[in-house]
């Protein structure tokens, strides 16, 4: 019996030790690691019904980034629709330098920044180079792929920035900038793909 208990211990052991290894933020050696800004080409506005809302293109739009932090959602509207978000950060964002001096935090669909003073970089920087975006997976399987993203992770994503509307009158908009804060600045992305690197 007591040999039962040791074998079942070590296993429930080693399954907690892989879990916590593969969700452990990934540190990298200082240096930029996503150079570039975000594309984006705005459109014409087209709608298409998705899961019994209607989603508006707005542009179409790729970002590769390095992945600042995630977060999972599971309770109010829009959880439906976008269950992750996640903060990516490009240019001096993606430095691991920089992030060291910086602590990231996401709650509520928000993402905030804290540091120490001298700071790391000017605010403009930091606002300019990192966002909070709201993922729209357009299938099921790329759901799995967000939802198994980690901190660190250096990603690449392509789909679109989209308004959401509902036939109740419920309403979410994207922002089409990088330089906004605050209500509405973050970047609702309906995401046809994802790469990991």
């Amino acid at each position: 019996m007591n040999r039962r208990v040791l074998i079942l211990s070590g296993v429930a052991l080693a399954y907690l030790v892989a879990r916590e290894w593969e969700t452990a933020p990934i540190e990298h050696d200082p240096g930029v690691l996503a150079p570039r800004a975000p594309v984006q080409a705005n459109l014409e506005p087209s709608v298409f019904a998705f899961d019994g809302y209607q989603l508006t293109r707005r542009a179409r739009f790729e970002i590769r980034a390095r992945v600042l932090s995630t977060r999972n959602y599971y309770l109010q509207r829009e959880s439906d629709l976008s269950p992750v978000d996640l903060a990516l950060g490009w240019g001096p964002m993606s430095d691991q330098a920089v992030l060291d001096r910086i602590t990231i935090r996401q709650s509520g669909r928000w993402y905030r920044t804290r540091y120490e003073h001298p700071a790391p970089l000017p605010d403009q920087q930091i606002i300019m180079n990192s966002s909070n975006m709201h993922m729209i997976p357009a299938a099921k399987g790329i759901g799995r792929q967000l939802k198994k993203i980690r901190e660190g992770q250096v990603v690449t994503l392509r789909g679109f920035l989209v308004d959401v509307d509902h036939d109740s009158g419920w309403a979410w908009r994207t922002s089409l900038s990088r330089n906004d804060t605050g209500a509405g600045a973050c970047e609702i992305v309906y995401v046809e793909s994802v790469v990991v690197e």
